[in-house]
Order: structure tokens, then C-alpha cells, then sequence
């Protein structure tokens, strides 16, 4: 079963589904692997105009696989991972999300480097890395506060609480909640509607809205990922997510 269902349309949209349910879609370096190629690909591709990023199931992502993670003992540059946050923060065609369910850590986080954003009634969004002894990252610790403000900011990422779609929504998380049963239908809607718009006009569109934060976003997200590096090896990440798991650590 392929992680990643890559499948384009005639109308210049192409969809990404994290395709992993029985894991409720949560990312490993597979994954990773395989959305950075096909980002790459999609970049290059002049048929396509737009990209709509969607999860199996009714549930957009539970994060990063934390068995996965485990294995880890660092982030370094090469890391699928983070080829996969610079990719996609550079991917130069307008981004959709289509969010049903619980989007956790790195299914909240990449919603600040979408150009839309749709949610389902049952969309839930929370950001744990504290809860888990770990910290920020896909330059969350600059983009969040800019978005909600610096107070919410800590609250959603300090507490590591979960918010509904309606409050997402208020906050200016996301352009608009709809029915469990209309949410892929509408975002696929609106990536037809705005493929057929002029695309070297949306591109460069896109990086005029951007051009401001394009290289501190990119600067965090490496200052981010050493930090979470740092983190992830340390006793409090590693016995929380071993608890998490199910597991015991060494004393």
C-alpha cells in the first residue's frame, strides 16, 4: 500500500493523501520520502497548477510516527524530515488543505504554510510537542504568533490543548468549516477554480505574499529542528514518548 496516493487531475489540481489510517496517517521518514519527491516533481510539472493535501480516512494526521522517532538520536540537514519542511515551505504553486479529524503536531504546523486552508466540522488541531518534552518546529515558534497572536501562541503551544474547527476558524487558522461530507468535495472546488486561474500570475502572487518571511522561515526551521534535536535526546522526550508508546526506559 503506498503511503502517499499521488493522483492528478486534468484540471491542473493534483492531491496528496496521507494514506496510512491504520495509523491514523501519522508521518514516518517513508512518508516524508515520499511527499518531498512528489513535491519536487509537482514544482517541475507545468501541468500542474495547484496542490491539495488531504488525509485518509477521518483523520487528516496524528503526527509524527513517535516508534519512528525513537530511532532518532538527531535531526541533521539531510534528515527526510526536514528536506521535506524546507521543500514544502519553497513549493511555489498555492497549497490546500483539506482537514478532517485530528490534525496533531505536524498536521497543525504545515496548515501555516498552506495558501487555504478547509476544515471539517470534526476537525480537531493541537500542537503537543511540550507535552511530549519537545519543542516547536516547521517555524511554528514565528509563524503562530503572527497569526494569532503572541498570547494565543503560548496558550495553543505551552498548554498543548486541543481546539475544535470553530475556534480554528476564529483564530484565522483556516478559511472555512464545512460539513464532514462537503469538506473534500468544496477543497477540491476551489483547487479547480484556482488552477484555472492564470498560474504564473498565482505563483508569483504566492511569493509576494510570502516574500517578507521566505528566508527567516527557513532560518527557524533549522534553529527549531537543533533545538528539537537536543530535545528529542533528552530524558524527558524520550520517557514521555516511551510512556506515550507504552513502553519502559532505562533508568
Amino acid at each position: 500500500m503506498d503511503p502517499i496516493i499521488v493522483a492528478e487531475q486534468q484540471d491542473g489540481l493534483l492531491t496528496l493523501t496521507l494514506n496510512r489510517s491504520d495509523k491514523r496517517n501519522a508521518l514516518n521518514t517513508e512518508m516524508y520520502l515520499a511527499l518531498t519527491a512528489a513535491l519536487r516533481q509537482a514544482t517541475q510539472d507545468d501541468a500542474v497548477h495547484v496542490l491539495l493535501i488531504q488525509g485518509q480516512g477521518d483523520c487528516f494526521t496524528a503526527g509524527n510516527d513517535l516508534a519512528d522517532f525513537m530511532g532518532k538520536s538527531s535531526l541533521e540537514a539531510d534528515d527526510p524530515i526536514l528536506q521535506f519542511l524546507h521543500t514544502l515551505a519553497d513549493f511555489p504553486k498555492p497549497v490546500i488543505a483539506a482537514v478532517g479529524g485530528p490534525a496533531v503536531g505536524i498536521g497543525t504546523t504545515l496548515l501555516l504554510h498552506c495558501d487555504l486552508v478547509y476544515l471539517g466540522e470534526n476537525a480537531r488541531l493541537q500542537l503537543p510537542f511540550v507535552e511530549l518534552g519537545l519543542v516547536p518546529e516547521f517555524a511554528s515558534s514565528l509563524l503562530l504568533p503572527r497569526a494569532v497572536g503572541h498570547l494565543k501562541a503560548a496558550e495553543l503551544l505551552l498548554l498543548a490543548e486541543a481546539i475544535d474547527a470553530g475556534e480554528a476558524l476564529r483564530l484565522g487558522l483556516a478559511n472555512r468549516v464545512l460539513a464532514v461530507e462537503e469538506l473534500l468535495p468544496f477543497a477540491r472546488a476551489q483547487g479547480v477554480k484556482l488552477a484555472a486561474k492564470a498560474p504564473k500570475a498565482l505563483q508569483k502572487s504566492k511569493a509576494l505574499l510570502k516574500q517578507e518571511l521566505r528566508q527567516a522561515v527557513h532560518f527557524v526551521i533549522d534553529l527549531e529542528a537543533r533545538a528539537f534535536s537536543l530535545a528529542l535526546q533528552g530524558e524527558e522526550a524520550q520517557s514521555r514518548i516511551a510512556r506515550r508508546l507504552g513502553r519502559t526506559t532505562a533508568s
